[in-house]
Parts: structure tokens; C-alpha cells; sequence
């Protein structure tokens, strides 16, 4: 073995503690070593499970410790249609609309399944706790349970229930390194139909311990929401200036 092979097989290691990127995998042949591809295979498998598995309600719900919730759907009436008609699950089920309650609320939270019902399932119910508890002078109204819904599903709720701030809590897109990473999407005053992506503000890879902390980003969250507020805007032109940062990320040694 040369001596620049020694180097490396003693850098890799060491390099693989500070990131989840696959790096320095090595070759057996012309492919991979069989672990690292069982490896791949896993977590491809990982990620399918995550967009595929059905959203269990009941188990946010008996996170949230008592707080309100309410159920609804999407137009996309089956998880196939979700992923072929993007458009559908950014549009509330009509029936589902009519019985939105109405009220006097600054901001409504939207717990939805999104790509990844593991995430919202391990992470959704904390961060709500965790962030109202930051917003004791807020009128929050009752917990939005989603199914088979988009980000901008949340416009249509908070236009039905009359809130001004709506926050979405979704399972994000699940890529090789991550099946549970929860995303959260504040927009003020939003307009169904007319709200963009630039209108919004998200925090994302909210996972502990390998993501952002609830601690962390239910401070993010709290003071983008303040700001938002006193601003009349969130989107492009706010700005997280929380001074919270997250913490090294320093996964397990393989």
C-alpha cells in the first residue's frame, strides 16, 4: 500500500464524521464495496417508504398534548393523484373547506403529510409546542391536520379561517441522506392562487439530532413571525436575524 493510499484511508473516516455526503467510498473493482452499495440501497428504500407511508393524524394529535386540531384533505383524493397533480394538493377538498371554523386568530399552524410522513409523524408536534410557546401574547387557532397537501394548501386555509399568518410544517423531499426532514413555510397575509414561493419564508432539515433542533428553529420561526408581522411581509424581504444558529452537525462514525 503507498503511502498516499494510507493517508487517505485514514483522512476518509475522520472527513465522513463531520457530513452525511457519501465521500471516500472506495471501489471493489469497477463498483462499489458491497456494504456502501447495501448502504444506497437502504436508504433509496428509505426514502420510497417515506413518500408512500399514509398519514397516521392520531399520532400528531396525541403529540400536540391537548391542543385543538381539525382534519382535512386536499382535491387530491388518494395519495396517486397527489403525486401526479401537484396542482390538486394545493387546493383544499371543497367539503373539507365549508367546515373550516372561523375566527379571530393571528396564525394558523398546518401540520401536513407533504413527501414524507415520517417527518411530520417524529418532528411536527414538537416544533408546534415549542414555537407557541414562544408566542404567549398570539391568538393561535386550532391545529390544521393536512392530508395529501402542498405547501400552498395553507394559503387556502388561512383565507378560509380568516387568520393572518399561516405556517405550514411539511415533510419535505426525501433524498439519500434524509427520510424525516420537516420544512416549515411562514407567509403573511397570503392569497390563494396569487401567493408565490418568493412570498415565503422556510426553514428546512428541522431533525434533530443531525438537522435543526426545535429549540432552534422554533426560535427562527417565532422571530421571522414577529418581524413578518410588524413588516406587513415575509418572503424575499425578510430576513432571519434570530443570531440562533445550529449546532455542529457531527453524526456517528461508520
Amino acid at each position: 500500500m503507498t503511502e498516499t493510499a494510507v493517508r487517505n484511508d485514514e483522512l476518509w473516516p475522520l472527513l465522513r464524521r463531520h457530513t452525511q455526503a457519501r465521500i471516500g467510498l472506495g471501489r471493489a473493482g469497477s463498483a462499489l464495496p458491497t456494504h456502501h452499495r447495501l448502504g444506497l440501497q437502504a436508504a433509496h428504500a428509505a426514502a420510497r417508504d417515506a413518500v408512500h407511508s399514509p398519514f397516521a393524524p392520531d399520532t400528531v394529535t396525541a403529540g400536540l398534548q391537548g391542543m385543538p386540531t381539525v382534519r382535512v384533505r386536499s382535491a387530491a383524493g388518494d395519495r396517486l393523484t397527489y403525486l401526479q397533480r401537484p396542482d390538486l394538493g394545493r387546493r383544499l377538498d371543497p367539503v373539507d373547506r365549508a367546515h373550516l371554523p372561523a375566527g379571530d386568530w393571528d396564525v394558523v399552524f398546518v401540520v401536513a403529510d407533504g413527501l414524507s410522513s415520517r417527518a411530520v409523524h417524529e418532528h411536527a408536534a414538537a416544533l408546534v409546542r415549542a414555537t407557541t410557546a414562544r408566542l404567549p401574547d398570539w391568538r393561535i387557532a386550532p391545529v390544521i391536520l393536512a392530508e395529501q397537501a402542498r405547501v400552498a394548501l395553507g394559503d387556502d386555509i388561512a383565507s378560509a379561517m380568516g387568520t393572518t399568518t399561516v405556517v405550514v410544517l411539511i415533510g419535505e423531499r426525501p433524498g439519500m441522506s434524509a427520510a424525516d426532514s420537516l420544512g416549515a413555510y411562514l407567509t403573511h397575509r397570503p392569497v390563494p392562487g396569487v401567493t408565490t414561493d418568493a412570498d415565503r419564508n422556510c426553514l428546512s432539515n428541522i431533525r434533530p439530532p443531525l438537522g435543526l433542533t426545535y429549540e432552534t428553529a422554533a426560535a427562527k420561526l417565532a422571530g421571522l413571525m414577529r418581524r413578518g408581522r410588524e413588516l406587513g411581509r415575509t418572503g424575499v424581504e425578510l430576513k432571519d436575524e434570530s443570531g440562533f444558529h445550529a449546532p455542529a452537525m457531527e453524526p456517528p462514525a461508520p
